[in-house]
């Protein structure tokens, strides 16, 4: 979800704690279709058969466990990482990017001043496989709420831990509030990041 896109869009938030939008906004549920089907049936045995998924540079790396939805504080249980463990990787980020800077200045070079492929190429040099840049981009919306409203962010954890819900579904989720935040602030997304001293080293446009 694109929030620039959702301008003209009025957020309700039912008691069944699913978004709708209305107006020109207005998101409409696809019907599926037997053959919509198979090709979805067909992509996802391709995407089991893959043990391996391209990684930034070209590189195979392993296919990670995912996330699951946890409560601020709680450890996450087995093999699978908690949303703390997640919020932290983006604070590793903001590290690796002032070594990136502290070497750029020692070597005379024009210092990076956001996260781009170059501290996440530093990151990995450094050990720190587990941090890349499709699965920082892919939760940076939720880092984001996380800063900007923890009180919320938290609520929004307990609520879908409490349901059971998968990690998607909370990642869903985290999109509504930033639209709120978002509209208050005339839409400028990129100046909201700018504003804040955790979230000006992440590119607004990647929400």
């Amino acid at each position: 979800m694109n929030i620039g896109s959702c301008k003209d869009s009025t957020l309700i938030l039912q008691n069944s704690n699913q978004a709708q939008f209305c107006g020109s906004g207005l998101i409409g549920v696809p019907e599926h279709s037997s053959e919509s089907d198979e090709r979805k049936a067909d992509t996802n045995k391709q995407k089991r058969r893959r043990s391996k998924e391209p990684g930034e540079d070209g590189e195979d790396r392993p296919r990670e466990h995912p996330f699951i939805v946890t409560e601020p504080g709680e450890l996450a249980r087995g093999k699978k990482n908690g949303l703390d463990y997640l919020f932290d990787l983006y604070e590793q980020c903001g590290k690796f990017l002032l070594e990136v800077q502290r070497i750029a200045k020692e070597k005379g070079e024009k210092c990076p001043t956001k996260v781009t492929n170059q501290v996440f190429r530093h990151a990995k040099h450094n050990g720190a496989v587990y941090i890349n840049k499709p699965k920082m981009r892919h939760y940076v919306h939720c880092y984001a709420l996380h800063c900007l409203d923890s009180e919320q962010s938290n609520h929004l954890r307990r609520i879908y831990k409490e349901r059971g819900e998968n990690v998607g579904a909370w990642r869903q989720a985290c999109y509504y509030p930033l639209v709120a935040i978002a509209r208050e602030n005339n839409w400028d997304i990129e100046g909201i990041f700018n504003r804040n001293e955790k979230l000006k080293i992440w590119l607004a446009y990647q929400i």
